[in-house]
Parts: structure tokens; sequence; C-alpha cells
């Protein structure tokens, strides 16, 4: 027996609604007769706004608006006889699927950058229009030394797709609150402290906050104006001395959160922009190279200032959690990991009884998770692919694309969760019924990476690039491989992918304790099944008997089994089974006593050591 799904209604954090490709060719016609008018020959369209965010405002989705592509990531290059999108290895599944491919080509960003795609494509003389609130400056340098390479030039025009979305959203302005210092660990004012330490050592007299998830962390606030990662959009200048400046755009500001600014920040309207970095007049100014816009940069030196543009310290600050952010960590995933057990065992029987679809599973694991409590949000899409459509790595389920999920294919779910304490990230593939022999050679690879990554021990200063390899080998054995990385950091109830640390063939950046990543290898048969594994990490110091020198290891905080339908014991080494029996033995410990008496019955079974 079973729980039952949670009462109903309640108010659901995903839609299910996508861009209509079928109005794709309408509406580049429409872009196409605005450059048109502006004497400009193409448009540059990246999903992004004025932040670089991967999570982005409605008002802010032109990308999805124009092609009817959903994916976080993409560059559109729309010129007067040619158009196309360039996607990475998650969406060249998705991509086709989702846009008018007659009038866009999909380009795999392995095969053409969108520079190298536009110097091949623009045509001489001709000019590539660009909104410089949504390029930083290093990406207008690249789109620049395409544009010579092709004899053209790039202009900065006010953005087009703007000029033609008939009904475009409402920039968002949600309420802005306090983010408690029992919760955050440390004080805004220390923050603060922190942070002009770091100018003082570069050479900076103030910095311009443009990333809207560090003036969260900075200063201690949360807000809602972006999906899935609380934050209040805006920005702030913060000078080594003096009161910081805050240009938020919601003028819904908490007074308890003005009342904790007051002795260190003035709270001011978005719209006064403009006149704060125009006094910036011989101030040397650190911008972000990674979020601080064109036009941010153009702004500063039209005011007499210099533009620094470079790294802002508050991102490594950030990443680095504190022991309260930690804990905090810790409990949202144990309350996290009881809902979503009661989900697998729900998910269980109600796929052996017929008729489950993608939506409905997406509907009662969001359902599960609020009645675990303290859920403020999911930390993204949720991903619910059932046999081929798990084969496409950020599957987003539509009400066109729903599936029923089938006796003998996989099911992969790709979910997470935003708590006041904590953020989630979680992915398990469930056989649905009796699985292929391949199926479960390929379970077994992908899980002997993920157990790989989370056995593994390392020296300080170790970097993300140097490990991503222990979650490929196995599958490289056997002469495959998975197109993305294998982890990305996450925040403190802040988004749920978080720079700069990562596990991936680019991490460059070396891993230190109080670090949080996924591990999460795959395998994507085309058309079949997909299978992804993911629990999230803590990188922690490791005492090792004996060793020369300091090192670090990985504690698995996210708590529910594997499918253990799906492992082929004979393929595991006896560490690796060790680890896996022990590991479902603390989720079994743990979480029985978090779940009802039918779930509990399901996680005994569910937690059964491989060798019985």
């Amino acid at each position: 027996m079973t729980e039952p799904r949670p009462p109903q209604p309640r108010q659901r954090f995903q839609s299910f609604d996508d861009p209509s490709h079928r109005k794709g060719a309408e509406r580049i016609e429409a872009l196409r007769a605005a450059l048109r008018e502006h004497g400009i020959d193409g448009f540059v369209v990246p999903r992004a706004d004025e932040h670089q965010s991967e999570y982005v405002p409605a008002d802010a989705e032109r990308l999805a608006w124009l092609t009817g592509f959903t994916g976080s990531a993409g560059t559109a290059v729309i010129l007067m006889e040619s158009a196309a999108l360039v996607v990475d290895g998650r969406y060249t599944l998705q991509a086709p699927e989702q846009v008018d491919t007659g009038i866009l080509t999909v380009v795999p960003l392995a095969e053409s950058t969108p520079e190298a795609w536009i110097g091949v494509n623009l045509k001489r003389d001709q000019v590539l229009g660009y909104d410089p609130w949504l390029h930083t400056p290093d990406g207008l340098a690249r789109l620049e030394r395409a544009a010579t390479r092709a004899g053209g030039t790039v202009r900065a025009v006010p953005n087009l797709v703007d000029a033609v979305w008939a009904g475009r959203p409402r920039a968002p302005a949600g309420p802005v609150v306090l983010h408690p210092d029992a919760l955050c660990g440390e004080a805004c004012t220390d923050k603060i402290a922190r942070i002009r330490a770091a100018l003082a050592e570069g050479g900076c007299d103030a910095l311009v906050i443009s990333d809207p998830h560090n003036l969260a962390w900075a200063f201690n606030l949360r807000g809602s104006d972006v999906g899935h990662t609380p934050l209040a959009l805006g920005y702030a200048i913060l000078p080594r001395e003096g009161l910081a400046r805050l240009f938020l755009v919601s003028p819904e500001v908490d007074p308890a959160l003005r009342a904790v600014l007051a002795p260190i920040a003035e709270i001011l309207p978005r719209a006064e922009l403009d006149d704060g970095l125009g006094s910036l007049a011989g101030v040397r100014v650190r911008l972000d190279a990674a979020t601080g816009a064109v036009a941010l940069k153009e702004k500063i030196e039209a005011a007499g200032g210099t533009a620094d543009v470079g790294k802002d310290p508050i991102t490594g600050m950030k990443a680095v959690k504190n022991a309260a952010e930690i804990a905090g960590a810790r409990a949202a995933h144990v309350r996290d990991g009881a809902s979503v057990v009661r989900f697998l065992a729900w998910l269980d029987g109600a796929a052996a009884a017929g008729g489950l679809t993608e939506i409905a599973a997406v509907e009662a694991l969001e359902d599960f998770r609020a009645a675990g409590g303290d859920l403020r949000e999911v930390s993204f899409p949720t991903i619910s692919g059932s046999g081929p459509n798990g084969a496409i790595v950020h599957y987003r389920v539509s009400r066109a694309t729903d599936r029923t999920v089938r006796t003998g294919e996989l099911f992969l779910i790709d979910s997470g969760a935003q708590y006041p304490d904590g953020t989630t990230d979680i992915t398990r593939t469930v056989a649905v019924g009796t699985p292929s022999a391949e199926m479960r050679d390929r379970y077994t690879r992908v899980l002997k990476g993920h157990v790989a990554i989370a056995r593994a021990v390392f020296p300080v200063g170790t970097t993300g690039a140097q490990i991503d390899a222990f979650a490929r080998a196995p599958l490289w054995q056997a002469g495959l491989d998975f197109d993305h990385g294998t982890g990305h950091g996450v925040g403190a109830f802040l988004s749920v992918h978080e720079g700069p640390q990562r596990i991936a063939k680019t991490g460059t950046v070396a891993l230190e304790p109080g670090m949080i990543l996924s591990n999460e290898p795959g395998y994507y048969a085309r058309g079949a099944y997909g299978i992804r594994i993911e629990n999230l990490v803590l990188v922690e110091p490791r005492t090792i008997a004996g060793g020369e020198r300091p090192m670090l290891g990985f504690e698995t905080l996210t708590l529910a089994p594997y499918d253990r339908r799906l492992i082929q014991p004979d393929l595991l080494e006896p560490e690796e089974r060790a680890w896996i029996d022990a590991y479902h033995a603390r989720v079994r410990e743990t979480l029985a006593p978090r779940v009802d008496a039918g779930t509990r019955d399901w996680l005994e079974r569910a937690t059964v050591p491989l060798a019985d």
C-alpha cells in the first residue's frame, strides 16, 4: 500500500505550455521587417536577460517567443536570407522538435559557435544588430571579430524583438524580503566588509553588482521576480567606503529589510541606475565579466569612470557555504528525500496500473513536496521523460508532448525544490516493468560513474575537470559517453545552477570545502530511453592515514534509493557494492521515520542489500 496523492487543489509552480513554433515564420518575418526599418541586415537574439541569467522573467523570454525553443541556453542569429539557432549538447534533440526547421537551421555548438556561423553567413558590408544590455564586453568582442572576418560590422540598436512582440508580459516586481541571518550564517555587514577587502586587493574603488544572485547573497535578501530562483532583479553600486546603493526593480521592499540595510545601503528604484552610474567619474569600477552588460561598461566610461572588467569577488565567496548554510542544506535534503521517496513509492503503483502521463508525474511530485512542508518553489522545470523523451537531456514536457509511461520503458525524472534552508536537485531513472539487458548494462555503468565521483578523494587544488573522467570511464570502456557536464554548483536557497565550480571537461575552478555540486552522469539512447542518476554532494576535508597532502572528498546530501531492478551486480566491484549498500542503509534509516507505513514498506524493499 502506498500513500495517495496529497489533497488538491493548490497553486502550481510549473505550467506545461510551450511557445508555438507554428508562429515562428511570421514572427521572424516581423523581425526582418524591423531590421529593414532600422537599416540593418541581421540581429542576434541570445537566451538572456540584462543580467545574463539562466532563468529569466517572462518579459525576457525573447528567444522562446521568437522561435519556439524553450531551452535555458541558445542563440539565434536572424539574417535577411538565413537564420540559425545554435544550441549545446543538451538541446540538440529538443531544438529541432520545437522550432520550424524550414526557416531556422539548428546548429549544434559542437559544430559551430554563433560567431563562426556569423563569419560564414554575414555578407560583406552588412550590419549586424545587437542589444547592448544582452551581451557582455567579451561577448561583443567575439561578435565584432566575427563580423569583421565576414567584411561586415556590428551596431547597437534597441531590442528589435521587443519592438515586434505584441502582448509582451510586464516586467515582474515581487516583494523583496530579508533572508534571516540564522539561515545566511553571516550578517550582510560582514559580507560587505569581505567584499570591500577584495576590491582593495584588486585595486578597485567600487563594484557594480550586476548578478542578482550576488546581490541577494551580499545583502541577505530574496525576491520573487524570476521563476524557480528567489531573486529580486536589480543592481548595486558598492563603493569601498560609504553607503552602497541598491537599484531594485520592485518597489515592494520589506520594512525589516530596509531597517537592516539602512546603516550600509540606500534602496533606490531601478530607474535611477543611470544616475548612479553617472556619478562614477574618476572611479575604477569592477564590472563582472560574466554578467556585466556592454551597456553598463559604456555608461561607466561615459561618466568618466574606468570599467575594470573581471571577476565579481562575490561569486567565489557565495560558492563556499558556511556552517549555517551547510546545516540548512542537510535539513532540506532530509525533508526533500522524504517527499521524493513517497513519490517513488506512489510512482511504482501508478506506473504499473497504466495511464500515468509525464505531466501527471510532475504534478504528483510537486504535490508530495508541498505536503512535506516549507516548499517555496521548484528549483527548475521538472524533467519528466518516459521512453524516448528521456533521451532528450533537458526535455521539458508540454501538453503537446505529454506521453504515457509505458511498460517495458525507462522513466527519467529530474527535479528539485527551493526551501528557505536549501536548494535541492535529484534525478532518478526507474524501470517500468522488466528492463532489457541493455538498459541494465547502461544503467549500471552510469551508476558506477556516479559512485566513482561520490567515493573520490583528491588533493586540495583539484579542479572539476580533473575528476570529470571518473564518471565517464565505465561508459568509455563500452564505447559510450554523454554530452553534458557531470556536475554543476548549487546555491543556498538560490540558483540550482551556480558557478564558478563545476565537474566537467571545462571545469577549471579548484574545488573547495563548503562547495555544493551535483553528481549526475548519464547515458542517452536516441529515440529509445535516457538514464541519469543525480545526487548533490558537499566538498569536505578528508584525512588519509599516512597521507602527505591535504585531501578532499564528497559528502552525499541527497537521499533516495537507486532502482535495484536496473542494477547488474556482476558489473560492480566489491567496493562499489559496499558503497551502494551503505548509502541505501543511510537512506532507509534517515527517511523511514518520516514517511507513512505504506511508503516505509516500499522503502524497506527498495534498499535491500544488493547481495540479497
